[in-house]
């Protein structure tokens, strides 16, 4: 599911200068049916809660996915995010990483500490703590899907490229992502207005060069990821818009 999170953030970088969170509404749920070809290949769901963190007025995000049916029988995966994002900044104070994939788990918390641009890392299966230089404006892989979302549509430009560093599992990746047209997108809903949108990881740890990707966000002040298409070394892996509840703007979707 680590991939599913990284396709939805990469939906959210096109937005620019950070601004206020808004655009997002305590409550908002999303969630996504993905597709390994033919097979229903698992779920995901981001929810948020408006709360307070240290005394400051935050986001608390909560990302689940997992896989399901006959894809489930052969590789079970259960992941689970977690993120503190301040309300004002739109920037992460604290994240979780607690992942299970087949045989393969991991268990990561990070405090951000964004006056001095480090961070304290906790590996929670090894017990071990280390503090890591960071860079400013540093995202996690929850934060940096909300926190880019708040830009007024008047400032997405087709053509135009973005650059964000997000944390993803113990160290930070680059992403540049570009905007490459307007389109309308088939949902179970009917079709709704979208930005299409190509990244590119500057980094080919986390998608090889062969992977290519394709995004489409909601062309309104949601900006909400409606569909995502990842073409595989095998295969390919989509993720469409299954349910969402408590957006702040009415999605406009048309028969």
């Amino acid at each position: 599911m680590k991939k599913i999170l990284l396709l939805l953030i990469l939906l959210s970088v096109t937005f620019g200068k950070a601004q206020k969170l808004q655009n997002i509404q305590s409550g908002e749920k999303l969630s996504y049916r993905i597709h390994y070809g033919l097979l229903n290949a698992g779920i995901a769901n981001l929810t948020t809660l408006k709360t307070t963190y240290k005394g400051q007025p935050h986001y608390y995000v909560k990302g689940y996915g997992k896989t399901t049916g006959a894809v489930r029988a052969f590789f079970k995966v259960e992941d689970h995010y977690e993120s503190f994002i301040n309300y004002n900044t739109g920037l992460p104070s604290f994240y979780v990483r607690n992942v299970r994939e087949g045989s393969y788990t991991q268990h990561f918390e990070t405090v951000f500490n964004h006056g001095n641009q480090t961070l304290l890392l906790t590996d929670k299966e090894k017990n071990t703590t280390k503090s890591v230089n960071s860079v400013a404006g540093i995202q996690d892989m929850l934060s940096a899907f909300y926190y880019l979302r708040s830009l007024d549509n008047s400032e997405l430009k087709v053509g135009s490229i973005k650059k964000l560093n997000i944390w993803i599992d113990d160290e930070m990746f680059p992403f540049q992502l570009k905007v490459v047209g307007i389109e309308n997108v088939k949902t179970r809903f009917g079709y709704i207005n979208t930005l299409k949108i190509v990244p590119q990881v500057l980094s080919g740890r986390v998608f090889k060069d062969k992977e290519g990707v394709t995004l489409w966000v909601s062309n309104d002040k949601n900006h909400v990821p409606i569909a995502i298409k990842a073409e595989l070394a095998v295969g390919s892996l989509k993720a469409d818009i299954d349910s969402y509840s408590n957006v702040k703007y009415p999605l406009a979707f048309s028969k």
